[in-house]
């Protein structure tokens, strides 16, 4: 069943058409919406701390021209939007310096790192992580755009701007799963100890990545297999990154993989969350 004419028409709704009882300061879209703009605050703060690129923009190497101007400046954007996301007044503003700043991103460091090796999966992993970010916060700026982005930038509002996020995390969720089939060793070592099979939990995440990512280019049960994509990355962070987190405290890398998860899980929620009515999230 194509889910497709379910959707409703996003580019009609106006800032006018959101519920009374969310007149206020706060602007919470979903529980997506606020891990991801939450995430988004820690990566940043850890940026600062590290004096160094969180794993959503590097690594960079050291010679790069301006590479400290440049770890500064993701940190303060990282933080300063994820602050933005969750007010009224900065909502817009945030998801779309967020997005332009993901797809310069992706456009100019990401890309560029796969043109070498275009054959082997894992160059294209850091491609389709920032990928799952565009698409996240693209669907945030579809969703808070004003009526002077709608006209201006009609393509990336609305229904149209949403498909476009779709197709973007569509294509890295089959990047990942093929990654899955590619790379199982490394993925193997990811299951935690006490699940049995972990070739098998290997393999099976690697066909439900690569089903959900076919589903939601289609449209065909997209609603369906986004949600139930979002399920399953929430219960990684709870069976696999937070024991993670607890058994080794001040470890760092710990810290930041599991913000790291929650951002692409919040992400994941906010693209199930476009199949839903727009005006009752906003």
């Amino acid at each position: 069943m194509d889910d497709s004419s379910q959707e409703t028409e996003t580019t009609k709704l106006t800032s006018d058409s959101k519920p009374a009882s969310q007149d206020g300061v706060i602007r919470i879209a979903s529980m997506g919406h606020a891990a991801f703009a939450a995430a988004m605050v820690v990566l940043g703060v850890l940026g600062l701390r590290m004096r160094n690129f969180s794993p959503v923009w590097g690594p960079m190497p050291k010679a790069m021209p301006a590479r400290e101007v440049l770890v500064y400046l993701c940190a303060i954007v990282s933080v300063g939007c994820g602050v933005g996301l969750v007010w009224r007044r900065t909502a817009t503003i945030a998801a779309r310096v967020l997005l332009a700043w993901f797809l310069i991103w992706l456009l100019f460091f990401k890309l560029p790192e796969a043109f070498p090796a275009p054959t082997e999966v894992g160059s294209w992993y850091g491609c389709a992580e920032t990928a799952v970010m565009v698409a996240g916060a693209w669907v945030l700026y579809a969703w808070f755009a004003t009526e002077r982005d709608r006209q201006f930038l009609g393509f990336a509002t609305g229904d149209k701007g949403i498909r476009i996020a779709r197709i973007l995390y569509g294509l890295a969720l089959i990047f990942f799963g093929v990654g899955h089939f590619a790379y199982p060793k490394q993925t193997v070592v990811l299951v935690p100890a006490w699940l049995p099979g972990h070739l098998f939990w290997a393999y099976f995440t690697g066909v439900a990545h690569c089903a959900a990512g076919v589903a939601i280019l289609t449209g065909v049960l997209g609603r369906l297999a986004a949600k139930l994509f979002a399920i399953m990355l929430s219960s990684w962070i709870i069976i696999l990154h937070i024991p993670r987190v607890i058994a080794a405290l001040h470890d760092r890398h710990e810290w930041t993989t599991l913000f790291i998860a929650i951002a692409i899980t919040g992400a994941a929620w906010v693209l199930a969350g476009s199949y839903g009515v727009v005006s009752e999230k906003l």
